[in-house]
């Protein structure tokens, strides 16, 4: 790696240090990616699918609790 850097910077025509220089700010200043959380994800790869619709159960009452006495 160290001699791939030379080479570069020689062919720029910059020390080693300021070749190292601008390869670490030009990837430090790239905005990084906007990402998406889970559920935008799992939208995007099912929307095109087409939607489905589910029957729920109606709610029933709820039971009693235990009694522990």
């Amino acid at each position: 790696m160290k001699a791939r850097l030379r080479v570069q910077a020689a062919q720029h025509g910059r020390s080693m240090e300021e070749e190292a220089r601008t390869i670490l700010r030009a990837a430090l200043t790239e905005t990084p990616p906007q990402t998406e959380n889970l559920a935008q994800a799992i939208r995007r790869l099912f929307e095109p699918l087409g939607g489905m619709e589910l029957e729920l159960p109606p709610r029933e009452k709820m039971r009693e609790p235990p009694n522990f006495d």
